[in-house]
């Protein structure tokens, strides 16, 4: 067999052309102690705060105290798996994680490690966890609404896009319910959503995932786990993985919502691994840069200017009270960081009221801004109304003879209470809503029994549907009630009540 010299030498040529000397140079530590999801190191003198560190078993380790003569290091993963005197490596890098329309519809975990058996996440995109959020003159007002699907809270407290909107109240009050029901009504609307699990058990997780499955929602959702029995590093981790993933939407003119559930108990996390590292407490034994820790994050959710593209990160944080106790350290954090919150409160809960709104402290501080013009039209006293009526309410306990127009407002109270509660994973629709608040706000409800609101709420919108589908098309189309349309739905409903009788005889109501 003859070789062609000019072939070998053209190959050498290649070959030195393409030459790259490569040497790894890394630092390399040990590992002096390690336990409850920390472990000093001694030996990294050049880390960097935030920088990611591998130690012998291939756990990952993020930089979290830089000490004079060792480095606190919170370990992402099985900690029990390290020994003292192993090895640790720093890689130069910031701890990141997938992003991309592969996450869509898949459970992991805040290092983006799929928990659903469903295989690995193939994605080349990646973005760093931790980043400073967009300043000032990169942002827009919000304006855009993000509708919930819930009526008492696209109609008084409504939430846009780019807004952060608490959602707060003691346990097993319907937070999680809320935020569900808003991812579920984000179906139709391009709102890619990101559900992030703290410190929750994981069968109600499993259940989350499950009712997400059932309403089709997971085909634009991610859910993001760090389960109860997980180490505090990846519930601490665990909200700022979640906006990376978002962001990646966010900056490319998409929307996203991301729903935090909860931040207190990241809280707690965040604090376990301060004391474990030896930072001084503060209020609360809370370190003092708790604070930080949710603002940084929360920042990152905002509307872009159009020059960036318009996107935007709606975050829904959830915080959960002990006692109703809104001035404890973390509510009040949250509370004046978001753009408003809705207060979730036990006696209307145990009294039936759901979702358990109080109209009273509960606010949104865009307002109107995020709200359609046909609902800012029919729901602007709609809060105050309600505010005035609970005023009424405890008054009339008291046994008192009212006079004809007090009890008006106390028995239209009442229907209007009936009108707002509504079923879990039931959204409605903008229209819809309309069509309901317009109907109880302007008296049409006031003869109606008020345990047949719901029936008649039910036989009214299929009626709309069925029968009267061009007042709908025309609120779509021009977002607004104009006269003509309050024509058209006052016509609507003479003959909604002309073919329905639900206000019963006067003969009938005397007898009883």
């Amino acid at each position: 067999m003859k070789f062609n010299s000019d072939e070998i030498a053209s190959v050498i040529q290649k070959e030195i052309e393409n030459y790259s000397a490569q040497i790894d140079v890394r630092e390399v530590g040990r590992v002096l102690e390690v336990g409850d999801g920390i472990a000093q190191v001694y030996g990294l003198s050049g880390v960097m705060a935030g920088e990611m560190v591998e130690f012998a078993n291939g756990v990952i380790g993020l930089a979290f105290n830089l000490e004079e003569n060792s480095v606190g290091i919170i370990i992402l993963g099985d900690y029990l798996a390290i020994n003292e005197g192993e090895e640790v490596r720093s890689t130069g890098k910031l701890l990141s994680v997938p992003v991309g329309d592969e996450m869509l519809g898949r459970v992991v975990d805040p290092l983006g490690v799929p928990l659903d058996g469903k295989g690995p996440v193939v994605t080349n995109k990646r973005r760093d966890v931790e980043v400073i959020a967009t300043g000032v003159a990169e942002r827009q007002p919000v304006s855009e609404p993000l509708q919930t699907g819930i009526k008492a809270v696209d109609a008084m407290t409504p939430i846009g896009r780019g807004q952060r909107e608490l959602i707060i109240g003691d346990r097993k009050t319907g937070k999680t319910a809320i935020a569900i029901d808003a991812i579920i009504n984000q179906r139709d609307s391009g709102v890619k959503c990101f559900y992030v699990a703290i410190g929750q058990k994981e069968s109600t997780v499993a259940g989350v995932v499950e009712k997400l499955r059932e309403s089709g929602a997971m085909d634009y959702t991610t859910v993001i786990v760090a389960g109860a029995s997980d180490p505090a590093p990846l519930q601490y981790i665990a909200p700022y993985a979640g906006t990376a993933m978002a962001e990646e939407y966010m900056f490319n003119g998409g929307h996203a919502l991301v729903v935090y559930d909860d931040l207190s108990k990241q809280a707690v996390a965040y604090r376990q691994l301060s004391l474990l590292m030896r930072r001084p407490p503060g209020r609360e034994a809370f370190p003092g840069d708790v604070f930080y820790c949710h603002s940084r994050l929360l920042e990152r959710s905002a509307k872009l200017s159009e020059s960036l593209g318009g996107g935007s990160i709606t975050s829904l944080p959830i915080i959960e009270t002990l006692e109703g106790e809104v001035s404890a350290y973390i509510p009040t954090n949250v509370i004046s960081i978001t753009d408003g919150q809705i207060y979730l409160q036990p006696d209307l809960f145990f009294a039936g009221i759901k979702p358990a709104m109080n109209a009273g402290i509960s606010v949104s501080r865009v307002g109107g801004a995020a709200q359609i013009k046909a609902m800012k039209k029919v729901a602007g006293g709609l809060r105050l109304d309600l505010a005035s009526f609970r005023e009424l309410e405890a008054f009339a306990q008291l046994g008192t003879d009212l006079d004809p127009a007090t009890q008006a407002r106390l028995d239209r109270g009442y229907r209007m209470v009936e009108l707002l509660k509504q079923g879990q994973y039931q959204p409605l629709g903008v229209v819809d809503q309309v069509f309901m608040i317009y109907a109880g706000t302007r008296g049409h409800l006031d003869k109606v029994p008020v345990e047949r609101i719901d029936e008649w709420e039910k036989k009214f919108l299929q009626f709309m549907s069925d029968q009267k589908p061009e007042v709908g098309k025309a609120i779509t189309d021009s977002g607004d009630l104009k006269d003509d349309i309050i024509e058209q739905l006052e016509t609507a409903l003479k003959e909604f009540e002309q073919q329905n009788d639900f206000v019963p005889d006067e003969e009938a109501v005397a007898t009883a």
